[in-house]
């Protein structure tokens, strides 16, 4: 997949750094800028239906009038780029923010979620229900401050021969063929006709080849870690620039009841991410 437009995530309040990095981002890549200003309406607390009326929707005023005024700030950022940008804004309940998110994301190549507001959890989390859930569209979240280079050197793709892993090594296609190395990461693979074939890795290593890639294939034992553990001290062992796995290939709410690899990566793996399902 070629990136030529992203949708950059900010929220309201602390957007600056994301922006930068964003900007960045799209300039490595020749790629449209889309800055999405985000901010979530405030809850009305429990009071009488005058009380409601009168403080919360003067709340609601006030926030809608931020709102104008940061991505009036955006905007003027992105004036002194020398980029293709556009801004939008959406004032949205926390129950919305997922499908608003779902339906910008239909136009856009990629999601970037920077450093700010991935240490946003509730915009982090709704960003991806909408994303991942409602859209084909993939997502790259970079929970360190620097931006991430165009270019990594090392990229980690976590591989179990599933649709969302398959699909999240074709849609990182760009990002695969400008890196150094690709390591093609099993953990205890099992080798089986309907899986992961005679030679676990193989198959996937000789499809990246074909596209130019330098491909090493890493079967790693667990040794009795989880999955999640496993892969992050592998992308340690391997200096990787980015990891690139498919995400959520259980039901949404298995992994909200039981936790997964997916959630614990986006939790504790400081090394940016991109996710595909």
């Amino acid at each position: 997949m070629t990136i030529k437009t992203v949708l950059a995530v900010l929220g309201v309040d602390h957007w600056a750094d994301d922006l930068s990095n964003a900007v960045k981002f799209c300039e490595g890549h020749d790629a449209h800028l889309t800055a999405l200003v985000m901010s979530m309406g405030a809850v009305p607390a429990i009071a009488t239906y005058q009380a409601i009326s009168t403080a919360w929707l003067d709340e609601q005023q006030r926030e809608i009038e931020h709102l104008g005024e940061e991505a009036a700030a955006v905007k003027a950022e992105l004036r002194n780029a020398d980029l293709s940008s556009d801004v939008q804004e959406i004032y949205t309940e926390f129950a919305w923010v997922d499908d608003d998110i779902a339906e910008r994301s239909l136009y856009a190549d990629l999601v970037l979620v920077e450093a700010q507001t991935a240490r946003n959890e509730p915009l982090r989390k709704r960003v991806i229900d909408g994303a991942l859930f409602q859209s084909p569209t993939p997502i790259l979240i970079n929970p360190a401050k620097k931006s991430m280079t165009t270019s990594p050197k090392s990229v980690l793709l976590a591989w179990d021969s599933s649709n969302e892993a398959a699909r999240a090594a074709r849609q990182s296609l760009d990002l695969l063929k400008a890196s150094d190395t690709v390591h093609v990461t099993l953990i205890d693979p099992v080798s089986s006709a309907t899986a992961n074939g005679e030679e676990p890795g193989a198959d996937i290593a000789a499809y990246l080849a074909r596209h130019g890639i330098n491909v090493e294939v890493d079967r790693v034992p667990s040794g009795g870690r989880r999955v999640d553990e496993a892969l992050r001290q592998h992308a340690l062992d391997v200096a990787a620039d980015l990891i690139v796995m498919g995400a959520y290939n259980h039901p949404r709410l298995q992994q909200r009841l039981f936790g997964g690899v997916t959630q614990s990566m986006l939790k504790d793996s400081t090394v940016p991410m991109f996710l595909s399902r």
